[in-house]
């Protein structure tokens, strides 16, 4: 995916603490920024993957863990 400029106006004092979080970190302010906006929107491919494959196992209405095995209707039903 090709990067794209933009222009953010933020507060001195943010943008100072951000330089520090980065080099900290030993990453940029940009590249803070970018993790900060991708997890905001949703993350990455990996985890809409992994949400893709939870609904999957839900939409099935069984769930197992371990030996023990159950659905819906026997949750609902004590």
């Amino acid at each position: 995916m090709a990067n794209r400029n933009i222009t953010l106006s933020l507060p001195e004092e943010l943008v100072r603490k951000a330089k520090i979080i980065a080099a900290e970190r030993d990453t940029s302010v940009s590249a803070l920024v970018a993790e900060l906006v991708e997890h905001l929107t949703g993350g990455s491919e990996g985890y809409d993957a992994a949400w893709g494959r939870e609904v999957s196992r839900m939409a099935d209405g069984a769930f197992e863990v371990g030996d023990v095995a159950w659905d819906r209707d026997e949750l609902h039903s004590r």
